[in-house]
């Protein structure tokens, strides 16, 4: 796979670098926050080589990718000229509702630093499988070090939030840091400790102190960053830019932290201790609630990017009581549920690439990314995904009956079995284990006889021009927009249509100035530059023309439109003319590649080339 390309192909379908005020991504997606969510063009994303698909939920505007994601990232971030250490505050409208806002900062904030909780989860992980087997002594040197590892990551969670949580409020990321630093220093640590001992009460410029040990909480430190986004702006504003860089973080840091010991840390304080509780008062009456909607659920709310909250819930399970009974158990048997249902129609599906990719998508499901078989598979034929609700939502009653709940932040999958090992033995871990292989049984069990609907899998390839003219009738057939010579892809010098980024299909070299209509269906897009026209057939086809290579940079000088976006159209109709000879003088290529964009849709692309052909001659066949 071309990096490159592909990211040079998202950016210019999410509406170009000026459209993105933040980007960053999580174990399979590329996550944007757009200015102008109408600006890009999703179907084309959706039918790109390389992307599983779309999702503009929760604030985000949410590319899936896969595990390849940080290739992608990095190459786009260069493309894009995004500043990773900041995010662009633009002068752009933010339209959304409240709540995707909030969904966005919840997503956003976690969303970096789910590795290392990952990775401390994991350190935890291990030292409970050393402690469930005595393989070292509790006064190992060994275990000593590997636990205050695996406890950083928990402890000084305020610090790394605060940094996440800067980004996304638009503030200096070093002092928000600095912010969390204060809620966790030694003396502060020992001040309330000392205090709590003595039953008294700390006064702070004649104003008490919320007596709160911060380490591994949550929310004190997202409502400091929030309350920081609306002091800097204002301190930056009134202090002179001659000191300003002394002075403002002065005032700024004084101010912050003064209001979070008074008012904000202590208020956080008691939400995220309200919060356990409401959570405690449900497993104590209704154990087998939360577990079971989250079993069944998670799949919906990965789609809605609402998975995050649930994420942000357990940290704060763990935080407050060291175990977490929410997010983690149902998510993990919904993701078993889903590979269950993902090898169910491996196991039944015709068609070999279906089969390929649900096997394959489906092992990654078992150890925790589920993205690649949602979008791939279960969503795209829809039965799957009723099976692994119905597995995940039966799996979790169970865990929820026996009250297992994991000991550590760690990627709901199989490697994350050693987290349920807790200081009472093994109990836990088999409860878990016995969720996990109900969950997998039940949604394959259920995918299997559900079966899905796909198209036969297509054994030959005809090209002949005359078998597919014959055929015409009975199967879907792309004729000649333009008279010309058709060529094979890998002749267009651009490497997005010649390796294929954008789907399969043929190229003409022009022998006339006109575009007509290949198929009958609606022209779905149709840039501003004239140069492209994009078609979606009656049959389902989405077909793309792009009349030159490089000829965007015309920005429409010697092309004329003959249709409008909307506009329905016949096969033969005139849509699109070009001068030719004017545009081979400005230097470009005139070369037209026609792009089945939707081409995963079809078992085939079959196109006939190295032929001259008329527009209106049989072009390519999609069996």
């Amino acid at each position: 796979m071309d990096y490159k390309e592909l990211a040079s192909t998202i950016l210019e379908k999410v509406g170009g670098a000026k459209n993105v005020s933040h980007v960053t991504h999580c174990a399979t997606r590329l996550r944007f926050n757009l200015y102008d969510d109408s600006k890009a063009d999703t179907s084309g994303i959706e039918s790109t080589n390389g992307v599983v698909g779309v999702a503009n939920n929760g604030g985000q505007y949410q590319v899936i990718v896969g595990t390849d994601v940080n290739y992608i990232y990095k190459e786009l971030v260069k493309l894009g000229k995004f500043d990773e250490d900041s995010i662009d505050s633009g002068n752009a409208k933010d339209n959304r509702s409240k709540m995707a806002k909030v969904i966005d900062i919840i997503a956003g904030t976690f969303t970096p630093i789910i590795p290392v909780l990952a990775g401390a989860g994991m350190l935890k992980a291990v030292i409970a499988i050393i402690n469930g087997f005595n393989l070292l002594s509790p006064d190992s040197n060994v275990l000593q070090v590997l636990t205050f590892m695996g406890d950083a990551g928990f402890y000084f969670l305020p610090i790394i939030l605060a940094a996440s949580a800067a980004k996304k409020f638009q503030v200096n990321q070093y002092i928000a840091m600095g912010i969390g630093a204060i809620l966790m220093h030694p003396s502060f640590m020992n001040i309330v400790s000392t205090v709590q001992e003595n039953g008294e009460s700390f006064y702070f410029i004649g104003l008490p102190v919320g007596l709160v040990n911060y380490s591994s909480t949550v929310i004190p430190i997202i409502l400091a960053i929030w309350f920081m986004s609306y002091v800097e702006p204002f301190i930056n504003k009134i202090i002179p830019k001659t000191i300003r860089v002394i002075i403002a973080p002065l005032f700024i840091i004084f101010i912050v932290a003064t209001v979070t010991l008074i008012i904000l840390g202590p208020l956080g304080n008691y939400l995220g201790v309200g919060l356990a509780y409401v959570f405690s008062f449900l497993n104590d009456e209704v154990t087998w609630l939360v577990p079971t909607l989250v079993g069944a659920l998670t799949p919906l709310l990965v789609m809605v990017g609402m998975h995050y909250g649930l994420i942000s819930i357990g940290i704060n399970e763990l935080a407050t009581k060291g175990l977490d009974p929410v997010a983690g158990p149902g998510m993990l048997v919904s993701n078993i549920a889903q590979g269950g249902a993902g090898f169910a129609v491996a196991l039944r599906a015709k068609n070999k690439e279906l089969k390929a990719l649900a096997s394959s998508s489906s092992i990654t499901a078992l150890v925790g990314i589920t993205e690649p078989l949602l979008y791939g598979v279960n969503l795209r034929y829809k039965r799957p995904l009723v099976a692994a609700m119905i597995g995940g939502g039966v799996g979790g009653l169970f865990l929820g009956i026996m009250g297992v709940g994991r000991f550590a932040q760690v990627p709901p999958g199989l490697l994350a079995l050693p987290s349920y090992i807790g200081p009472d033995g093994f109990s836990v871990l088999i409860y878990a284990i016995i969720g996990i292989i109900i969950s997998f049984t039940v949604s394959f069990i259920v995918s299997y006889f559900l079966g899905i609907k796909e198209e036969p899998e297509q054994t030959t390839k005809d090209t002949d021009k005359e078998t597919i003219e014959k055929k015409a009738v009975a199967e879907d057939i792309v004729y000649a927009p333009i008279t010309g010579k058709s060529v094979e892809l890998k002749e267009v010098d651009d490497g997005v249509f010649s390796q294929g980024i954008l789907g399969q299909g043929v190229a003409i070299i022009p022998e006339e100035g006109k575009v007509f209509a290949p198929i009958d269906g609606t022209v779905s897009v149709l840039l501003d530059s004239h140069h492209a026209i994009g078609i979606t057939g009656d049959g389902g086809a989405e077909i793309l023309i792009h009349v030159g290579i490089d000829t965007v940079q015309l920005d429409g000088l010697h092309y004329s439109p003959k249709v409008e976006q909307g506009q329905r159209i016949k096969k033969g109709d005139l849509i699109l003319e070009f001068d030719l000879e004017a545009i081979k003088k400005e230097g470009y290529p005139v070369i037209t590649p026609i792009i089945v964009t939707n081409s995963s849709d079809f078992a085939d692309v079959l196109g006939i080339t190295r032929k001259s052909v008329k527009s209106g001659d049989a072009l390519i066949k999609l069996p």
